[in-house]
């Protein structure tokens, strides 16, 4: 199956409304070019799942500030003055979740599990609304999982089949959100011949990326 593909024809892929994943911590790992698509695809009232909204003027954070964006389900948004402002107003939900627990719900979804139980955020705020279990004596809040429509990931290398290497720290939230969405496009800096790879360094396996752009090529 040929998985590189142009920016044009996953463009193609996004629609109003959609539910997004996407890779990055402040923009570290996020795929520029494919959030820059998104952007100029003119789809609105998106969800965005993602470790921050980043700053005003890169990585998701373009999203926000072009009120693209519905709902960001994120674990802080202090770099981002637009966010909260949005957030304030009432032009934009923002759901806040402890950082741990967000990698947790989206690992959940990945593998086919109902939720997740965390002590986290017990008898805080992050409580209002879920429901607590008590195992062995202990109070738990069950984390219900996080899906996608679609995850934009960055890697640093790929071959044709679409298996990743990540660089360094910018593996980040990558290999995890490849597990739980119906779409999966990975925009890379290198892509080399399949074979190439050592499979111990292989970080996501090309089993669960459904398309692949080239960095240079993702405008």
């Amino acid at each position: 199956m040929d998985k590189l593909t142009t920016i044009q024809q996953v463009a193609a892929s996004f629609q109003p409304g959609m539910t997004v994943m996407i890779g990055g911590f402040l923009a570290v790992g996020t795929p520029t070019g494919l959030v820059n698509a998104l952007l100029d695809s003119g789809a609105g009232d998106l969800t965005i799942i993602g470790n921050d909204t980043a700053f005003p003027d890169s990585g998701v954070g373009v999203l926000v500030v072009n009120k693209r964006v519905k709902k960001a389900i994120v674990s802080h948004i202090g770099t981002n003055p637009e966010t909260g402002r949005q957030m304030m107003a009432g032009e934009m939900q923002v759901e806040l979740v402890p950082q741990g627990t967000l990698a947790e719900r989206i690992r959940a979804a990945g593998a086919g599990l109902g939720g997740v139980l965390t002590p986290t955020g017990v008898g805080t705020i992050v409580e209002e609304g879920k429901e607590k279990l008590t195992v062995d004596g202990k109070e738990y809040l069950l984390e219900k999982p996080l899906k996608a429509d679609l995850a934009l990931l960055k890697a640093k290398k790929a071959d044709k089949a679409g298996n990743l290497i990540y660089n360094k720290a910018a593996r980040n939230f990558n290999p995890v959100m490849a597990l739980a969405a119906d779409l999966v496009v990975a925009e890379v800096e290198e892509l080399v011949e399949v074979g190439q790879l050592d499979p111990d360094e292989v970080m996501t396996p090309g089993i669960l990326v459904d398309k692949i752009i080239v960095s240079g090529e993702a405008k």
